[in-house]
């Protein structure tokens, strides 16, 4: 074992492809159905949507699917990405357990977002997209589907879950800064947000609402506006795998081989981004990796959600999927300010999870932010609420293992910097935080509201 805490690759590491798991995975995808008819959809219905490439991605079974060079030229902005050895916080827990992290807030745009944002607005583009439209929760999708807007000359309209638009204001800075409209989601601009807002006036928002608004203004465009999505379809999760591809041959650099990859889940991506690929290894090459997916206690999908079909968006406008789903009118508490708020999770994930090739765990948000404290003092870097969750686990898994005397390798992925998540800090260290259990008997009434498919 070397004595390095950093592991860097060159320029010529870049992969040059991106990793598909459906080649790979003993679990064939579920068909997706139109919200409309619940029939299974067509590429044409996802057209109005999607670029074709997108689509093609989407329902892929190549295991590599080539990273085109304009892409790769921009992810040379910020990729490949650090992998560190968090010595400062083993020492601080006084555990056998070496700790690595994959740090991802190096990104211009400040998360591991940029990764897909930048190949979606690629493809829009030489699709001939006019104008791209989203949603954002905590807002860095949002910024850095803007940082890539920009690049690529598209304008784009976000609409951000309204309670992170008051909490997060700096995020919707670092987006208009890029030129991006931004609006409080629900507005009164789509007849999906004024549904909304005529039942509750005071609304928070929720992801699904804000998708709704930004699918509505897409689908209603006459084909000049497209619809982008930062996490949970299969094409996102893929754009994602170089995260995962870079970290095996980062640990192979520190002569090392991870116990637990760990990552937070919302919609399912930059788990995905980094666990995808370990999991190929598991698949192929016999390796025993743990794969272990770190949720909120208030939005838990996975460990208390159904596994059924679902609508992606409030207003059911968008594609219904098989997924863990607390229902597609989950509407989060608006004391949660740890993030990760979607009702779903990515569909691919989630059958992995069914079948039990993945693991997941639910926290609560005041540790959730200990942990982050924990690190930040430790190594520095102030964590994105969202990737602190994985900080949770890690330091669990690294105490455990300071109990039972194991000498485990920990990997997790820092998905993002803090620093615009300022405000959520400073109500965790004013005590304005509270704990929330997402409540049993809500999880009881979920089958009643969904779309009853069950092919």
């Amino acid at each position: 074992m070397s004595d390095t805490t950093r592991f860097l690759l060159g320029e010529n590491d870049i992969p040059k492809f991106w990793y598909n798991i459906n080649a790979d995975s003993p679990v064939a995808p579920n068909p997706v159905y139109n919200p409309a008819t619940k029939e299974p959809v067509t590429p044409d219905f996802l057209s109005v949507l999607f670029p074709m490439d997108l689509i093609m991605q989407e329902i892929s079974s190549e295991r590599y699917i080539p990273i085109p060079d304009e892409v790769r030229d921009i992810y040379k902005l910020w990729r490949p990405t650090p992998l560190m050895r968090a010595a400062r916080l083993e020492k601080a827990l006084g555990t056998p357990a070496h700790i690595y992290y994959k740090y991802e807030g190096v990104s211009p745009s400040g998360s591991h977002k940029s990764n897909t944002a930048i190949p979606q607005a690629f493809y829009n583009k030489i699709a001939g997209t006019h104008a791209l439209t989203t949603e954002t929760g905590a807002g860095q999708w949002g910024s850095a589907l803007s940082m890539a807007c920009k690049f690529y000359d598209l304008p784009l309209e976000v609409y951000m879950v309204k309670v992170s638009y008051n909490q997060k204001p700096y995020r919707r800075f670092l987006m208009e800064t890029y030129g991006a409209q931004v609006f409080a989601s629900p507005t009164n601009l789509t007849h999906a947000g004024q549904a909304i807002l005529d039942q509750n006036p005071n609304s928070p928002g929720s992801l699904g609402v804000a998708i709704s608004e930004a699918v509505e203004v897409a689908a209603s465009s006459s084909g000049t506006k497209k619809y982008a999505l930062g996490s949970v379809l299969h094409h996102v999760c893929l754009h994602q795998s170089i995260i995962g591809e870079e970290s095996l041959k980062q640990m192979d650099m520190a002569n090392e081989y991870p116990d637990v990859v760990i990552g937070c889940v919302g919609g399912g991506s930059n788990f995905a981004g980094i666990a995808f690929p370990f999991l190929r290894e598991n698949l192929k090459n016999g390796k025993r990796t743990r794969l272990l997916a770190v949720e909120p206690k208030a939005a838990p999908s996975l460990t208390k959600g159904v596994f059924a079909f679902d609508y992606g968006d409030t207003a059911r406008m968008a594609p219904i999927v098989k997924m863990y789903t607390l229902g597609h009118d989950f509407m989060p508490a608006e004391i949660h300010a740890g993030g990760l708020r979607y009702h779903g999770m990515a569909p691919t994930l989630s059958a992995l999870y069914d079948k039990g090739l993945i693991e997941a765990v639910a926290v609560h948000q005041k540790a959730v932010f200990e942990a982050a404290l924990t690190f930040s003092n430790t190594e520095g870097i102030l964590p994105a609420p969202e990737s602190a969750h994985a900080i949770r686990a890690a330091i669990d898994e690294a105490l455990e293992a300071k109990k039972t005397g194991e000498k485990k390798v920990i990997l997790f992925n820092l998905s993002g910097h803090g620093h615009f998540d300022l405000t959520a800090y400073n109500a965790y260290l004013s005590n304005g935080l509270e704990d929330f259990d997402y409540p049993d008997e809500a999880i009881a009434h979920i089958p009643e509201h969904l779309p009853g498919i069950t092919a």
